[in-house]
């Protein structure tokens, strides 16, 4: 017997009773009588601001308003073209640093959380966390109630990288003092398509 299992045994052996897991088959999970609504409202919380362009408003336009001062603009989406440095044509990560901000898609939208999902659609995913500024172009019909919709949708096969993103990166575990942009964006700007 191995150490590890002689562990384990003993751990077991202190176990009083014992009880099954739980079904979650009756889990009811939070279902919204407005999914966009409650989306915009849970990215609020979580620091990012949502702009509605689904009237047809023009993008490049909106970003470059939005942000007026930034000067490296990275992004590999085709109706992007204010974007002055393509994720997909560097030759390493390191030469995103110093993006003012970054654009990207986004699959769908989380009502619950406020969280998108980000398949990897570019190169370099580091320009999803080293943009100081991260603008997300979401389809305002793609949002889900809750993360169990969310999870299903995630197909492991189709993605060789994703992640959700939620807000602005922040911390506070440093003198109990709030920094954003620790890890990633300072700010997330939800751009609905």
């Amino acid at each position: 017997m191995s150490r590890k299992e002689e562990i384990l045994d003993r751990i077991r052996a202190g176990i009083g009773e014992r009880y099954d897991m739980p079904s979650l088959d009756d889990l009811q999970a939070i279902v919204y009588p407005d999914p966009l609504a409650a989306f915009i409202a849970s990215s609020a919380t979580a620091g990012s601001k949502v702009v509605d362009l689904s009237d047809g408003s023009d993008i490049n336009a909106t970003i470059r308003e939005l942000f007026p001062d930034a000067k490296v603009i990275a992004s590999n989406l085709p109706e992007i073209n204010i974007a002055t440095l393509n994720p997909d044509t560097v030759g390493s990560a390191q030469e995103l640093d110093g993006t003012d901000v970054g654009i990207i898609r986004g699959a769908f939208g989380v009502a619950e959380n406020g969280c998108i999902w980000i398949p990897q659609a570019m190169k370099e995913k580091a320009v999803c966390f080293i943009s100081e500024n991260l603008v997300i172009l979401l389809p305002k019909s793609e949002i889900v109630n809750n993360m169990h919709e969310a999870y299903r949708r995630v197909d492991p096969g189709e993605y060789g990288y994703g992640t959700f993103i939620s807000g602005p990166s922040k911390t506070a575990d440093i003198a109990q003092t709030l920094v954003m942009g620790a890890q990633a964006a300072r700010s997330v700007t939800v751009l609905l398509v």
